[in-house]
């Protein structure tokens, strides 16, 4: 339990931040499910998902590190699925 109300502030802002970025964050792993199960992905359907990436890691909700890998992953795989 917090000692102060700035502590208890911070512990009631942390919950919502919280929150609100697990539903981002589930929301890209759903977007690159689909990417993935379908072969023959939309170019648009890859633009978005790597716009939404870039837009959560630009936001600090993952890390930056984490998107490019997940950029590069993405693309590697449509590069695989194209030959």
């Amino acid at each position: 339990m917090a000692n102060t109300t700035s502590a208890a502030k911070r512990a009631r802002q942390s919950v919502k931040r919280t929150l609100r970025n697990r539903s981002v964050v589930t929301g890209l792993r759903t977007m690159q499910k689909g990417a993935r199960s379908a072969q023959v992905a939309g170019k648009d359907q890859i633009r978005l998902l790597i716009s939404a990436i870039d837009k959560a890691a630009k936001r600090g909700i993952i890390h930056r590190n984490a998107a490019n890998r997940r950029k590069a992953r993405l693309n590697k795989a449509l590069a695989g699925a194209a030959k």
